[in-house]
């Protein structure tokens, strides 16, 4: 795993508003390889998106859509989110995750594993109400173990160019936010708060995809950016207008993780140019 995959989570804190304490800011190196960092804080990165993907998954099969493939893919996810969380814990080999030794992350991994447990159940029940509240919680202090992890590692990329990285690792979260927020307000669960939720999701996303364009280093780039933005484009009616119906929520299952893996792409694509 390439060294920059841990600037991507050391920056993402900006997305959450999440702060670091002091006991993080000193928190000591963690023992292992750079190769070993960073896929330590690549899949604790890719945590975060999962908090996302799965109550996205939740709510498509709560609202009929796809509900045998739904349900397939929610199990794919709860399970992947669990064997990692056990993996950055005590490590494991299949999944290349060394165990942490850092005293102050693990604390903030047992903060994450407390959450996970109640947020786990109500995946399995299909508890909304749940889902709706305690997801953001999951995704905010996994966030916050993924910063730990990467101001551990002692990153010395540029910040300017962290930022940028930051930037595009963020929209893949955000692919699987807007579409959660959706689907809240189509299953009824405060819907118009969540309709202006979604709109928000979709302009930061939309904004930043200008700005990264705009300063993109490289043509290849800024043609992967290009098709992220014509699906962007495709997508943009359904979110401004909250659209609810049956046939835009399968518009919207479709297109979200054709973003989902384009953004993926532009990031790789980012992590290369910089090698």
């Amino acid at each position: 795993m390439k060294r920059v995959v841990s600037v991507v989570a050391l920056s993402a804190c900006l997305t959450l508003g999440v702060s670091a304490t002091a006991s993080e800011a000193v928190a000591p190196a963690v023992q292992q390889s750079k190769q070993q960092s960073g896929t330590v804080i690549n899949l604790a990165g890719k945590q975060r998106m999962l908090t996302q993907k799965m109550s996205k998954e939740a709510l498509f099969v709560a609202k009929g859509i796809d509900a045998d493939a739904n349900k397939a893919n929610l199990a794919k996810t709860v399970a992947l989110f669990d064997k990692t969380l056990k993996g950055l814990i005590g490590g494991d080999a299949t999944l290349g995750l060394p165990k942490t030794t850092n005293e102050a992350i693990l604390k903030q991994l047992e903060v994450v594993s407390g959450l996970w447990g109640p947020f786990k159940a109500s995946i399995e029940k299909g508890d909304l109400a749940g889902i709706s509240k305690q997801n953001i919680p999951l995704l905010k202090n996994m966030n916050k173990a993924v910063q730990m992890y990467a101001k551990a590692s002692g990153s010395k990329l540029d910040p300017a160019m962290a930022q940028t990285i930051n930037l595009a690792g963020r929209q893949r979260m955000l692919t699987q936010k807007m579409t959660k927020e959706l689907l809240l307000a189509a299953n009824g669960i405060e819907a118009e708060a969540n309709k202006a939720n979604a709109k928000k999701t979709f302009t930061l996303f939309k904004t930043t995809l200008a700005d990264l364009t705009a300063k993109a280093p490289n043509a290849e780039i800024k043609t992967q950016l290009g098709v992220v933005k014509t699906l962007m484009d495709t997508y943009q009616p359904i979110i401004e207008s909250g659209d609810t119906s049956e046939a835009a929520l399968k518009k919207a299952e479709a297109l979200n993780m054709k973003l989902l893996k384009n953004s993926n792409k532009a990031v790789k694509m980012y992590e290369a140019a910089i090698q």
